[in-house]
């Protein structure tokens, strides 16, 4: 889960983070009062997406007037940026902050090293640039430091990543500390990534993270319930937001074959599987271990509402969860939303797989069955090609 950047800056503040002041509008109100009591400012707006400066969505304001005109100009933009897609993102909320004469720009993050399963903190003098780039053109600019979560964050660490800053004296105590700060919020709020970029020291010697990007763990979410309060759902894709009230693990993607599996691993080998065949997949959809005729009927309804599909895959294993059961469910989903016309296309394997199809066969409904995920895949690729 995503938070907008004036959200991670109140929680870099509870953290004892530096920041600066900001004030969040969502409209045009009040925003010459608070820019004349600023002086100078920039005027940033607030969606899930990096690159708003370059898409004209954060603007230095030299004078109140001309904060009003960039508030005016952003605020109910659409946004696009190189992670938005050329849809882009509605603007419909701003904040101001203060300009300030930066010296120099810093970039500090921490996230999970998959390969050692451990947190990273990454450091890189180039701050405010996209720090893909630096590490295609320059890798050698970013230092990786790796964190025991069993030992946690101490004192050298942040010196390690002081040094790799090319920080020293006051400067140097300051940012190892901030990076001991940024380890605690990422372990304590369960994150996934935290991001500041960029860190800045300014001309005055003070020093500042401008911007952030903070990224949550959802499978933790259960025990992070102020972290929740904070979600936008309308920064989020509808269908996403739908499936996760009924407990659905669900991505939307820009294929036309819907996808309904029991389990992330196979969901993942599904949609290899229609891209191999030469089809594109709608979706990743789990249902999870105990695929239950309600389940199937929900995850059913959020595959129907994307225009964009044109088949649909179900592919079940049967280790917990029953194939009968699976097929029951199905049959009994597909008859209560009724009038689906799209091609189903079911692979059930494991326990009760036979007695599953056996149903599927017998009852009064149109599917297709298949015994491999290869075969499967095939006759919903063909399938969606002859409409």
């Amino acid at each position: 889960m995503l938070i907008h950047e004036y959200q991670a800056r109140d929680l870099f503040k509870e953290y004892g983070i530096p920041v600066t002041e900001r004030k969040v509008f969502d409209s045009i109100e009040g925003v010459k009062e608070y820019a004349t009591e600023l002086g100078q400012c920039v005027v940033k707006a607030q969606v899930h997406a990096g690159g708003r400066g370059k898409g004209g969505g954060v603007k230095f304001a030299p004078t109140p007037e001309k904060a009003v005109e960039h508030a005016n100009n952003i605020l109910g933009m659409d946004l696009v940026t190189h992670q938005t897609g050329p849809e882009g993102c509605h603007v419909s909320t701003i904040i101001l902050v203060p300009g300030l004469d930066i010296a120099k720009e810093y970039y500090l993050a921490i996230t999970i090293d998959r390969a050692t399963q451990c947190p990273f903190i990454i450091a890189s003098t180039e701050g405010g640039m996209d720090i893909e780039e630096v590490a295609e053109s320059t890798p050698e600019k970013i230092a990786k430091i790796k964190v025991d979560p069993s030992v946690g964050c101490w004192p050298y660490i942040g010196r390690q990543v002081a040094a790799a800053l090319e920080l020293k004296g006051k400067n140097a105590r300051i940012v190892a500390g901030i990076a001991q700060n940024l380890y605690n919020m990422f372990i304590e709020k369960d994150c996934s990534i935290v991001e500041i970029n960029p860190l800045i020291v300014t001309e005055d010697d003070k020093i500042y993270a401008i911007d952030g990007k903070v990224n949550f763990d959802s499978n933790a979410l259960y025990r992070q319930k102020d972290i929740v309060a904070l979600r936008d759902e309308k920064e989020e894709e509808p269908l996403e937001v739908e499936a996760s009230k009924h407990d659905l693990a669900y991505i939307k993607l820009d294929g036309n074959v819907a996808c309904m599996v029991n389990g992330a691993g196979l969901a993942m080998a599904t949609m290899d599987m229609i891209q191999i065949s030469g089809g594109s997949p709608a979706n990743f959809l789990d249902v999870g271990g105990t695929a239950t005729p309600a389940r199937v009927e929900e995850a059913f309804r959020i595959l129907l509402k994307d225009p964009n599909v044109e088949g649909i895959l179900i592919n079940v294993f049967g280790g917990i969860v029953r194939c009968d059961l699976v097929a029951e469910g199905v049959i009994e989903a597909v008859k209560n939303i009724g009038n689906i016309t799209l091609p189903i296309v079911i692979r059930l394997s494991g326990t009760n797989s036979t007695e599953g199809r056996a149903l599927l066969a017998q009852s009064d409904l149109t599917f297709e069955t298949a015994e491999s995920l290869n075969e499967a895949a095939a006759k919903v690729v063909a399938a969606v090609a002859k409409k």
